[in-house]
Formats: C-alpha cells, structure tokens, sequence
C-alpha cells in the first residue's frame, strides 16, 4: 500500500537508538513505515493512541520523554502507545503529519493523543521546551484520566526504575548489564 521509507535516515541510526529505547521500554511500539503509522491510527475502535514524534533536540531529552515515561506510570494510560523518530522514520513522519495533523506546523518533539484517527490532544514543541519532565507528566496524566479508560502503568514501578540517565545526550535509557 504505501512506499517503505524511502529516504534515508538523517541521523545515525545507532546514536539514535538509546533515544528510541527510552520511549520502547516503557510500552510505546515504533511506526516506521507509513503502512505502520495506518494500522495504528486508521482504525474506528474507540481506542486512545498516544503518539510520541521523537527527536534528538534537547527538550525531548531534557523533558518530553522522561515527561512522557513517568506519565505511563499513571493508573489510567492510553491504549496504545506509538512512536515515530523525525530524522529517522522520515516516511513514516511525513505521513502522519500529512494525513492526521494537516493544519498543525510541524514540530519534534511532539506529542498528541488520538481517538478514531483524529487528535483529541497536542502538545507540539512550543508547548514543550522551557518545561520540566514532571510538568509534561503533569498534564499528560490529567489528560490521560479525562479521556483515557485502560488501567496502568505501562511497566512496573520496579521497571520503570530502571531507566538510567545516558552519559551522550541527557536521554533515560534502561540500564545495560
């Protein structure tokens, strides 16, 4: 159905991947075909997607994805938690941006929650940067518990306490043996 990334990824894809780890290990499933990105958010079936657009920038290591983490260690999270990597999954971007936020500028990091393919929450950059972790966690959750209905966290509170601080780029990462 649809071209399988086609371009190139603009980052190494090895310097990204603890920052996509972070997002991994606490539930979040990657699209990164814009085949990947239909089969999570075409679907009419009520259910709550959490979409993370990740990114190397400092404000989605600083706050958007440890905000993010300790937001799924609420009681009520989303149903499905999806992320995609600007500069890396660059089909799969474009396309979710073209077909699901056509009037929304495009921004990384950017977060937004979706019922039956249309979003019901965003948080794009501006509303990101100059924040702390726990203020994007503060808000995911109150989000979260208005909108949301499947009973968390998304990984155990022991889980969860091993994300670790990367020595590269700020980002949490789960700790390596």
């Amino acid at each position: 159905m649809f071209n399988i990334n086609q371009r190139a990824p603009i980052y190494d894809p090895e310097a990204v991947q603890p920052m996509r780890d972070e997002l991994t290990f606490v539930g979040f499933q990657e699209a990164t075909t814009p085949q990947l990105v239909e089969d999570f958010l075409g679907k009419q079936t009520d259910e709550t997607v959490l979409v993370v657009l990740n990114s190397v920038c400092g404000c989605s290591a600083g706050s958007a994805r440890p905000g993010v983490a300790e937001a799924l260690q609420n009681s009520v999270i989303p149903d499905k938690l999806i992320t995609l990597f600007a500069g890396q999954d660059r089909d799969a971007v474009d396309y979710f941006r073209q077909k699901y936020l056509p009037e929304v500028a495009p921004s990384s990091p950017f977060i937004a929650l979706f019922k039956n393919g249309s979003a019901v929450h965003l948080m794009p950059r501006y509303k990101i940067e100059g924040r702390y972790a726990d203020e994007i966690a503060d808000e995911l959750k109150q989000v979260f518990n208005n909108l949301c209905k499947t009973q968390g966290p998304s990984v155990s509170k022991e889980k969860y306490g091993q994300l670790v601080y990367a020595k590269t780029c700020g980002s949490k990462i789960p700790a390596h043996p």
